[in-house]
């Protein structure tokens, strides 16, 4: 097939007019792959569609110029492909867009097993109704939750899962940190070091545990070495679950009144304003867009995750003495080299970019690929 521009559509589905970027990732997901798109050679037509009734206004947090959104009712004609990723597309709205020969896709970017699961273990509300459209060509899943997620959704999708390389932009932190001190980034204060822990406590994959008995092992061997722990996403587990409550009392650093159990924070401003070490575990979801923004600021990164081994300060599976180690070589070293490790970072982390234009080719070789498929109501014929 003769390669040319394409029009390409991307749902998000926004709650809110003046939508921000950090209640969850998935609007970021849907800028970056977007910014990916529109760089590759051949200059893809690329367009957000909206899935729900709230109005696009230019109150939304990036620029409609250089990402045209709409509501998908208007912007679902005369698509080569419509990517499915962060608003889900109704039946009829599947009929449409399948009766005029656009291939469809579902990106796959969150650990959907588990949030299945845990909705069905612990009775938590997930979906108003479910809907399995059976009409997708392909499903891409990124590397992360592909061994979770992939074969959950295969079945159940009834179509071919691609794995598709991750992508990631600093535009989204870089636009917030602008009005911080230092742009946002890590600077060697001098002082005993705070250490922060931002899971987001809201399921099994990343939770805020085992940071906290790290931070816990490095205060024992060196209690002189930290001035506060803060763990954000906890204020409700300490003060309503008595078993986490319960397993804080008996820390030192809880004891020593050196621990704040926090609300929700907005990453850039926390991290500029109270971190010097981030502390992080993951189990079954090992890379997100957090331990690259860590990263790219420069703050030292303590984490778990294999596929970024190279980046940040890395300890194995749940080898909390090991993280505890890593703390405790960070207070002693890192800032000796800070300025070194974040050129380092943003080195390593160009593989990632949606500017990175081999990244780019990737993603047209799978979007060619698509193309010259057979329909998918066909092949299930």
């Amino acid at each position: 097939m003769a390669r040319r521009p394409l029009r390409i559509g991307i749902t998000i589905g926004l709650r809110a007019p003046q939508e921000t970027l950090w209640s969850n990732g998935i609007k970021q997901n849907a800028l970056f792959l977007a910014k990916l798109l529109r760089n590759s050679t051949l200059a893809h037509h690329v367009v957000l569609l909206n899935t729900t009734d709230v109005p696009i206004t230019p109150a939304l947090p990036w620029d409609l110029t250089a990402f045209p959104t709409a509501p998908i009712e208007q912007g679902c004609d005369g698509l080569d492909v419509l990517i499915e990723l962060g608003g889900q597309i109704s039946p009829d709205q599947t009929a449409r867009i399948k009766k005029q020969k656009t291939k469809l896709v579902s990106y796959c970017c969150g650990p959907e097993y588990v949030q299945n699961i845990e909705a069905m273990i612990f009775g938590r509300p997930l979906w108003d109704s479910i809907f399995i459209n059976r009409e997708y060509d392909e499903l891409w899943t990124i590397p992360q939750v592909t061994a979770t997620t992939a074969p959950f959704l295969q079945t159940f999708r009834r179509c071919p899962v691609r794995e598709v390389p991750f992508v990631w932009d600093p535009m989204a932190i870089e636009g917030v940190a602008a009005a911080l001190p230092d742009a946002g980034e890590y600077r060697p204060r001098g002082a005993p070091r705070r250490l922060t822990v931002i899971e987001p406590n809201i399921d099994v994959l990343k939770f805020c545990l085992y940071p906290i008995l790290a931070a816990e092992q490095a205060f024992r061997a060196a209690p002189d070495q930290f001035e506060k722990l803060y763990v954000a996403n906890s204020a409700n587990m300490v003060h309503a679950d008595r078993e986490f409550a319960g397993l804080m009392r008996h820390l030192d650093i809880v004891q020593a009144g050196k621990v704040l159990f926090l609300d929700r924070v907005r990453t850039p401003d926390f991290l500029s304003s109270h971190t010097d070490i981030v502390v992080s575990h993951q189990w079954g979801l090992p890379l997100n867009y957090f331990y690259l923004e860590c990263c790219w600021q420069g703050y030292p990164l303590i984490h778990n995750a294999p596929l970024i081994r190279d980046l940040g300060y890395y300890y194995p599976e749940n080898a909390v003495d090991e993280a505890a180690r890593r703390i405790l070589n960070v207070c002693t070293q890192h800032d000796q080299e800070w300025e070194r490790y974040r050129h380092r970072q943003r080195r390593r982390i160009q593989r990632f970019l949606a500017t990175n234009r081999a990244l780019a080719d990737r993603y047209d070789d799978l979007l060619f690929g698509l193309l010259g498929k057979s329909s998918a109501a066909g092949r299930r014929r």
